[in-house]
């Protein structure tokens, strides 16, 4: 009997996991998973379990600090997730099987950031550090303007990337633009690969707040007709425009926010096509729901929904305020991390 992952995947649908715990990614893998990703909360929160105190004393023996010590974890666990999925990067001749690794969020913080030339810069010197020898990593790169900025330099340079945070179809439009120019300056389009996530439930609960005149048929939608639209877009481009690897969307964010809602509601929306990076929460109720998941990802809502969320929904507010959140949601995270790597260095030390 076919589960309802297996469903999920028999549709046409990749499935990432939204986390790069190595026993999460043994069990998701053994789920049907072909890829993960990871970011600064995942980090702090795998930190947070004593499971590699062991490897913090080591790292700060060595005399790391706590920068250091916290990409040096960052690193080897998207490492450890990379040769657990290097069998399915293989098999697809790199078309699957890829770890994100996420650069430095604190280069687009208020604070602490550095101007936007530099961005540009680290970014690029980042990318190119973290993506040096590894065939299955994927570097992934915010949808800001020095992340967009970077792009061009990064793909021309080799680097498989993932651009994050695309909330609009402008962010994806720039970002797909500026990966595919550095893309032709290549000898070889050959091992060319580029991902775009697009962020969906958050959507959804920015217009509860900012768009409540929303209709019941409407509210809710949004975040799944703005990701089908750009998936569609992304599906016409790369039709003109042929690689020999698929040039794909990754639905992410597809966990449920609002208690009433299905687990699955986000799942099934994308099912048939691309990629969805799901929590292992969300994978785990999917499991248990009994469902048979079915091709999804071309069927829009009626026109009158359309037409309203067009008319009332201000994509350029949505995308500002999204991308403002977006980025404390990970900056305050590394920051979180330090913090938890220089008190664990003070505890295990005395």
């Amino acid at each position: 009997m076919t589960s309802p992952l297996q469903s999920l995947i028999a549709a046409g649908t990749k499935l990432w996991l939204d986390s790069i715990d190595p026993e999460l990614v043994a069990r998701n893998r053994a789920l049907g998973a072909t890829g993960a990703t990871s970011n600064p909360i995942i980090i702090a929160d795998l930190l947070k379990t004593g499971r590699f105190d062991d490897q913090i004393v080591g790292l700060a023996k060595q005399g790391l600090d706590d920068t250091a010590i916290a990409w040096k974890m960052t690193d080897d666990l998207v490492r450890r997730a990379q040769e657990v999925f290097a069998g399915v990067h293989r098999d697809t001749h790199g078309d699957d099987g890829y770890v994100s690794f996420e650069l430095d969020p604190l280069l687009e913080d208020l604070q602490l950031g550095p101007a936007h030339a530099a961005r540009v810069a680290r970014y690029v010197e980042m990318g190119k550090e973290y993506a040096a020898g590894h065939a299955n990593r994927m570097i992934k790169v915010p949808a800001t303007p020095a992340g967009l900025e970077s792009l061009e330099e990064l793909a021309a340079a080799g680097v498989t990337l993932n651009v994050t945070l695309i909330f609009s179809m402008r962010q994806y439009e720039a970002a797909r633009d500026a990966v595919w120019r550095g893309a032709k300056r290549r000898k070889t389009l050959d091992g060319f690969k580029s991902v775009y996530s697009i962020f969906v439930s958050r959507l959804d609960v920015y217009t509860e707040k900012a768009v409540p005149q929303l209709s019941p048929a409407a509210q809710g939608q949004v975040g799944i007709v703005n990701a089908k639209r750009i998936w569609q877009a992304n599906n016409e481009f790369w039709s003109r425009n042929k690689t020999p690897l698929k040039q794909e969307m990754i639905f992410a964010s597809t966990g449920t926010k609002k208690p009433e809602d299905a687990p699955w509601k986000y799942v099934e929306a994308f099912a048939g096509s691309d990629i969805e990076t799901n929590p292992p929460a969300t994978n785990d109720a999917v499991e248990k729901s009994g469902r048979t998941f079915t091709r999804q990802v071309d069927k829009l809502p009626p026109a009158e929904v359309l037409a309203e969320i067009d008319k009332l929904v201000d994509m350029q507010q949505l995308e500002e305020t999204l991308m403002s959140e977006g980025l404390a949601k990970f900056a305050d995270p590394f920051k979180t991390l330090l913090k938890l790597i220089a008190d664990k260095r003070k505890a295990l030390a005395a």
